[in-house]
C-alpha cells in the first residue's frame, strides 16, 4: 500500500506543477505577451496541458489507484478521500484521447487571440470561425465522457460537480420571474424615474491607489499575490504563494475597476486561504466548485463593498484621496449611487439585482447552441433578443453583446451557469454571518473586516474539497442552494432605496 500511496502523491504533486506552469503562461498571455505571440504560446500551452493529460490517464496511476481503491478500508480517512476523487477525475480524463486534449487546448489558445481582435474591431464574424470549431470540440468532449442525462451536465460538471440541467432549469425560471418581477417594481417607482447617472470619473491614478486601499483593507498578502490589468478580470493561480489577479481601469461604468478588484480579490483570498497544511499538492487543496468559489468574489463585492457600513469608511478614503472629484459625496450618497438598479449590457457592469438575467441569459444560449436549435452564426442576434426580452434594452454592437465575454473563447461552456449558484451561495452565507456577528457592521463601517474573513476561513476555506459545495452551504447555512434567500436580500436592500 505504501508504495501505492507515494507514487499517487508524487503524481498529484508534478500534475500540480504542470497546472502551475500552464497557469503561468495563461495569465502571461492575458496580462504582457506580445499579440504576436498567440501562435508558439497556443503550442506552449499544448504541449504542457498533454504532458499532465497523459500523466493523470497513464496506465500505471490508474493501476495503483484501483489498488488503493480495492483495499479502501484500510486506508486512513484523508488518503481514502483522496483515492476516491482522484479515481473519479483519473476515469474521466482516461475517456479523452490526448490529442483531442492538446487540439482543445491549441484551439482555445488561438481563439483567445481572435476573440480580443473581434472584440476590437467590434467585427463577430472574424470569431465565427474559431468559436464553431469549439463548440464542435464541446460536442465531442461530451461524446468521450458522456455522463448519465442531458449532454450539458457533462460540461457543467466539470465546474460544478453533481449540478444539472434539470436542477438549473428549474432554479433559474423561477429566479428569472422574480428578478423581473423586482425589476418592474423598482423601474416603475418615482424614485427610480427621478434616478440620475453619477457623472463622477476618476484617473486611473485614483482608481489604482483605491484599489490598493482596499486589498490593505482586506488583509490580502501582496507578498504570496499580485494585481496586474487585462482585458477581462479574472484570478488563477500558480502555487500556494503565488496567486494572480487582474482589473481594468478603462472599463466603463461607475467605479468598475474598485468592484472589479473586490470581487477578484474575494477570489485571490480565496485561493491563499483554501486548505493546505497535509493536503498540500492534493486534489483535496482545492475549491470543490466554481460556484463556491464564485460565492467568495460575490461575497466581498456586493454583500461588503455596497453595503452602507462599507461606504461609512469608504467614502471618507475617496473624499481624502479625490477631493475635487467627491466632494459632493457622502455616505448616503455613495451607497445609494454604487446600488443604482440601472439595467446594462455589460455583465460585469450589472448591478446586484439584474447581474443574474445575464447570466440566464448566456446558458440558455449554450443550451440552444449544444441542442442544435441555433447555429453559431444566428447567435448575436439570439443574443440581442435575449437582451432585450430580459432587460428591456438592445445591444448596439457585437462588442457590447456577444463579444463582451472571454469564457467561450476558451472553450467554457458550462462555466456562466455558476456565477448565478455563487451569487446565491454569497447571499445565503452572509445571512448566516450577520447572524452569528450581529456587532460585524460596526467593524465594517471602521474598516476593519477581520471578522468577515475570520469567518470564512472557518466556514468555507477550510473544507477545500473535503466536501462538496452543497455539503459547505447545508453545514453552514442549515440548507443547500435556496433562490428564495437571494430574492429576500434583494427586497430587503433595494425596495427601501427605491420606496418600493
Amino acid at each position: 500500500m505504501k508504495e501505492s500511496l507515494d507514487f499517487i502523491y508524487k503524481e498529484q504533486k508534478e500534475v500540480s506543477l504542470y497546472g502551475g506552469i500552464a497557469a503561468l503562461l495563461g495569465w502571461d498571455q492575458m496580462t504582457y505577451m506580445p499579440p504576436k505571440g498567440s501562435e508558439e504560446r497556443a503550442e506552449q500551452l499544448s504541449l504542457i496541458s498533454r504532458l499532465a493529460h497523459e500523466r493523470v490517464t497513464s496506465e500505471t496511476l490508474y493501476t495503483h489507484l484501483k489498488k488503493l481503491d480495492d483495499a479502501a478500508s484500510t486506508l486512513s480517512k484523508k488518503d481514502r478521500l483522496v483515492v476516491t476523487k482522484l479515481l473519479r477525475d483519473v476515469k474521466k480524463a482516461r475517456k479523452l484521447p490526448a490529442e483531442f486534449v492538446e487540439k482543445m487546448v491549441k484551439t482555445t489558445s488561438i481563439a483567445y487571440g481572435v476573440w480580443q481582435e473581434a472584440r476590437e474591431k467590434n467585427k463577430f464574424s472574424l470569431f465565427q470561425p474559431h468559436l464553431e470549431k469549439i463548440v464542435e470540440l464541446e460536442k465531442q468532449y461530451y461524446d468521450y465522457v458522456k455522463l448519465p442525462g442531458h449532454p450539458y451536465n457533462t460540461l457543467l460538471d466539470d465546474y460544478e460537480e453533481g449540478m444539472t440541467v434539470d436542477v438549473l432549469q428549474k432554479e433559474f425560471t423561477i429566479l428569472r420571474q422574480q428578478l423581473v418581477e423586482l425589476l418592474q417594481n423598482i423601474t416603475s417607482s418615482t424614485r427610480y424615474q427621478k434616478q440620475q447617472p453619477v457623472t463622477i470619473k476618476l484617473d486611473s491614478k485614483y482608481q489604482t491607489e483605491l484599489g490598493g486601499i482596499l486589498l490593505t483593507q482586506m488583509h490580502l498578502p501582496l507578498d504570496r499575490a499580485r494585481l496586474d490589468i487585462s482585458t477581462h478580470p479574472f484570478t488563477t493561480s500558480m502555487g500556494d504563494d503565488d496567486v494572480r489577479f487582474t482589473t481594468n481601469y478603462e472599463r466603463e461604468g461607475f467605479l468598475s475597476s474598485f468592484f472589479s478588484t473586490a470581487h477578484e480579490a474575494g477570489h485571490a483570498l480565496y485561493e491563499l486561504g483554501i486548505l493546505k497544511g497535509e493536503y498540500k499538492d492534493t486534489i483535496l487543496s482545492d475549491a470543490p466548485s466554481l460556484g463556491i468559489h464564485e460565492s467568495q468574489s460575490r461575497f466581498w463585492e456586493n454583500m461588503i463593498a455596497r453595503s452602507k457600513p462599507f461606504w461609512k469608511y469608504f467614502s471618507a478614503v475617496f473624499q481624502k484621496i479625490a477631493p475635487n472629484e467627491c466632494r459632493t459625496m457622502n455616505t448616503e450618497t455613495w451607497y445609494q449611487s454604487v446600488n443604482q438598479v440601472r439595467p446594462t449590457l455589460i455583465r460585469t457592469e450589472a448591478d446586484e439585482l439584474t447581474y443574474c438575467l445575464h447570466v440566464i441569459l448566456r446558458f440558455e444560449l449554450e443550451l440552444d447552441l449544444l441542442e442544435e436549435k441555433i447555429t453559431v452564426a444566428e447567435l448575436p442576434e439570439c443574443w440581442n433578443q435575449k437582451v432585450t426580452d430580459f432587460l428591456g434594452i438592445t445591444p448596439k454592437n457585437d462588442r457590447e453583446g456577444v463579444l463582451q465575454d472571454m469564457h467561450w473563447s476558451g472553450g467554457e461552456f458550462g462555466y456562466f451557469p455558476t456565477y448565478a449558484i455563487g451569487t446565491i451561495y454569497a447571499s445565503q452565507l452572509f445571512r448566516q454571518f450577520r447572524k452569528e456577528h450581529q456587532t460585524a457592521q460596526d467593524e465594517i463601517s471602521r474598516g476593519d473586516f477581520t471578522t468577515i474573513l475570520q469567518w470564512l476561513c472557518e466556514h468555507v476555506y477550510q473544507y477545500g474539497s473535503l466536501i462538496t459545495a452543497d455539503e459547505i452551504i447545508k453545514k453552514t447555512c442549515g440548507e443547500g442552494l435556496n433562490s428564495k434567500v437571494f430574492v429576500g436580500y434583494l427586497k430587503e436592500k433595494y425596495y427601501p432605496l427605491y420606496g418600493v
